[in-house]
């Protein structure tokens, strides 16, 4: 348990300044990346980008922000969080992973994801009624991509394939994983293809996602698959105290989660619904002590290779973004490690 590697995710969501404005797109990805160069130099093991095409984000292009990070980082691997597979075409993926994978030295992963939200689809003219499809038949091709060999490929949504290689070659090849929210079908099919599960845990007790982790290792086994390593990511934030902590995050997880709700067909947030989602759900909020137990504890019902915490909350400043960076790599880290080891 003490090989764990310990990551950020972040979806590039617009902060604010001390007085309430929202921070410009541009601001917003130039402070992704001073946030990223202090991830590295804290030690930390990955940074993931999120790709979202929507006002409240400022990061539609994971790559060239993550382009931009490898050229001022050293150590620390860099992928998407998640690439939206489905509204993107798999050859195009590949190419500009390949190429951030040279860049960065192979430090490159993707994060392939059918996409919680949907604007990206009406945005490049996909179907919504072949979310399904569009998604399976994407990442059969990618999977085929990846082993950088010439590849033969038909199918119903893009052009047919045959004997085709695409380029840049890596040099290693490049890790990648399946971003999922909690469906069976969704663990099976990434077991099916060869990828690392990453599981977003973004509410609720996290140790209800155990038969999740359970089903991946039978899938596997059945299928005759080798062992693909399990991250999980979660929201989170630390800062001196636990109260600065919850005071901080507060008014922004209870706008987050109206809007959402508004969205999605959510029920609104209710009276102590952010309280529990602290205590006992999947939101890492606190002291470095608090953050540190919390995740300790979750490690040791989830049998995972990766944690990530999206550090990245509705609402907040830059400021509170780096002290949550500072904070998680230099005491939170060690201390889980310490915890674990124990």
């Amino acid at each position: 348990m003490t090989d764990i590697e310990f990551g950020l995710d972040t979806f590039g969501g617009v902060t604010q300044t001390a007085d309430g404005t929202p921070v410009p797109h541009p601001q917003v990805i130039r402070d992704l990346i001073e946030d990223a160069t202090l991830a590295d130099s804290l030690g930390l093991d990955f940074f993931g980008v999120g790709e979202h095409h929507r006002p409240d984000f400022a990061v539609s292009s994971p790559e060239m922000v993550l382009a931009a990070i490898a050229t001022g980082t050293d150590h620390i691997r860099l992928g998407s969080a998640v690439t939206v597979l489905s509204s993107d075409d798999p050859v195009r993926v590949f190419e500009r992973f390949a190429t951030l994978d040279a860049v960065s030295r192979g430090r490159a992963e993707i994060v392939a994801g059918r996409g919680s939200f949907i604007e990206s689809f009406p945005l490049f003219g996909f179907d919504l009624g072949q979310y399904e499809q569009l998604f399976e038949e994407r990442l059969q091709l990618l999977s085929l991509l990846l082993k950088e060999e010439p590849v033969t490929w038909s199918g119903t949504t893009r052009a047919s394939l045959t004997d085709q290689r695409v380029f840049p070659a890596t040099e290693g090849g490049i890790p990648t994983w399946v971003g999922v929210g909690g469906s069976p079908e969704s663990v099976v099919r990434t077991a099916r293809y060869g990828f690392g599960l990453f599981l977003a845990i973004i509410g609720g007790a996290p140790e209800r996602f155990r038969p999740y982790l359970d089903l991946f290792e039978r899938a596997q086994d059945e299928l005759g698959s080798l062992r693909q390593p399990v991250a999980i990511h979660s929201p989170g934030l630390v800062a001196e105290t636990d109260a600065r902590a919850r005071d901080i995050v507060r008014d922004g997880w209870f706008a987050m989660r109206t809007r959402m709700g508004k969205e999605r067909g959510w029920p609104p947030p209710q009276v102590g619904d952010f309280e529990r989602e602290i205590e006992t759900g999947s939101l890492y909020v606190g002291s470095p002590e608090t953050v540190a137990q919390k995740i300790a504890s979750t490690l040791t019902k989830l049998p995972v290779q990766r944690f990530d915490l999206k550090y990245d909350q509705g609402g907040i400043t830059h400021a509170d973004q780096l002290r949550t960076i500072e904070l998680y790599g230099r005491d939170v880290v060690p201390r889980v490690k310490e915890l674990l080891a124990n």
